[in-house]
């Protein structure tokens, strides 16, 4: 492949994954506006947006039950097709709109975080690494930067909450539009693969996919547990509420940092179980300085929080491609690693604050938690082994057809 038609397959990536996750995060910082208008109550609001998150991962359920999946990008087609419906519903003045557009926005989401991981396993199967980790910056760089601008631009605009939610319907548009050429061209290309059915009951028979994907679920929701509470545990600990929201956009900012570090540090190992610790000890070290440490170093612990959940996610996402046999095993090993991990990580930020309120303290939930950090190691030293889940190949219907050649 040429080095611009590697570039312009990367910006396809990247404008896919900037759109999958700004309509659930850039929630947060107009929540309150959002709550004051619809008379919310905390319980609702807090279902906004964690709500969604259990459908981050709905398409690769369904996946499993399809007789034949749609072609890859005819589908990121429809997830940004969805995604713009899902975005304009929640404008409407009604709390029912404006969660049923959340939850069309989280079924979309969950299309395009099946679909891309066995794109970049079929057209980079030697760069699965590198290409995860431009996709994985780009998700959390779009996320990042949607929710520092909302407010912004609310204000700029002397608008409501209503403008800089809204706008993201344009790069939603945008990606849909650019990825159309390519879905007429695969649209052309004859179909070849085994029954979606009859691969998956392969797949979700393999011990190595269950690793997989236990490990993608716990790494997710202790990354959702940091999104969740970690300005809480801050401010309980008597930080300012405007630096406990920077102590989480330095984390954020670390884990893509941590992300763009995997394919550098892959290179040089024969497989991904060091990556797999250095997750480990970098967030066992987080969770306790931001803890317990005194309460001016929570940045630096903070910083390495953020890198070891920026490996690890960046792994996670790796191992789909990584321990594939090929792309259509991709692509189920994708559903199933993300349909039940996301499912898992939604039960983190539930747990942890169900802990809290039961102790009102932070010692019990962050001691669970380290726990929980800890038992990573298992799925996670057994999904880095350089093995595969592998599937039998079922002979095409030409394969079929053609007269066998005696000698």
């Amino acid at each position: 492949m040429s080095r611009r038609a590697l570039i312009g397959q990367l910006v396809l990536i990247v404008l896919v994954a900037v759109n999958l996750r700004p309509a659930i995060v850039a929630v947060g910082p107009v929540l309150t506006e959002i709550s004051d208008e619809f008379r919310l109550s905390g319980t609702a609001a807090g279902a906004l947006t964690t709500l969604p998150l259990v459908f981050f991962g709905a398409y690769g359920l369904l996946a499993a039950f399809l007789r034949r999946a749609p072609r890859n990008e005819s589908l990121l087609i429809a997830a940004m097709v969805l995604l713009m419906a899902g975005l304009v519903l929640r404008l409407a003045g009604a709390p029912v709109a404006l969660f049923a557009g959340s939850l069309v926005a989280g079924i979309a989401i969950s299309i395009g975080n099946i679909v891309m991981p066995a794109i970049i396993k079929r057209d980079h199967p030697d760069s699965i690494t590198t290409v995860t980790a431009v996709y994985t910056v780009a998700l959390t760089g779009g996320a990042a930067v949607s929710q520092g601008l909302v407010v912004p631009v609310e204000h700029a605009l002397d608008s409501s909450w209503r403008v800089p939610l809204g706008l993201l319907v344009i790069p939603a548009g945008l990606a849909a539009v650019v990825w159309l050429p390519r879905a007429r061209r695969a649209a052309d290309a004859p179909s070849v693969g085994s029954s979606s059915r009859a691969l998956a009951a392969h797949v979700w028979r393999s011990p190595l996919a269950w690793q997989v994907t236990v490990f993608m679920g716990v790494q997710s929701l202790l990354a959702y547990v940091v999104v969740g509470w970690l300005p809480t545990i801050c401010q309980d600990r008597g930080m300012a509420e405007a630096s406990a929201g920077y102590v989480l956009a330095l984390s954020s900012l670390m884990q893509a940092v941590g992300s763009l570090c995997v394919p550098l540090l892959e290179r040089r190992m024969r497989d991904q179980r060091p990556l797999v610790g250095a997750l480990v000890v970098a967030s066992l070290i987080g969770f306790t300085g931001i803890a317990w440490a005194p309460i001016g170093s929570v940045w630096l612990f903070s910083a390495v929080l953020g890198l070891g959940q920026g490996l690890g996610f960046a792994t996670a996402l790796s191992f789909i491609g990584l321990r594939a046999q090929d792309a259509r095993v991709a692509a189920q090993l994708s559903g199933m690693a993300q349909g039940v991990g996301y499912m898992i990580a939604a039960m983190g930020p539930l747990a942890i604050g169900a802990l809290h309120d039961a102790t009102h303290g932070w010692t019990v939930p962050i001691v669970v938690t380290l726990v929980v950090v800890a038992g990573l190691t298992i799925p996670g030293l057994a999904a880095g082994r350089n093995r595969a889940v592998t599937v039998p190949v079922e002979p095409t219907p030409t394969a079929k057809r053609a007269p066998s050649r005696s000698k």
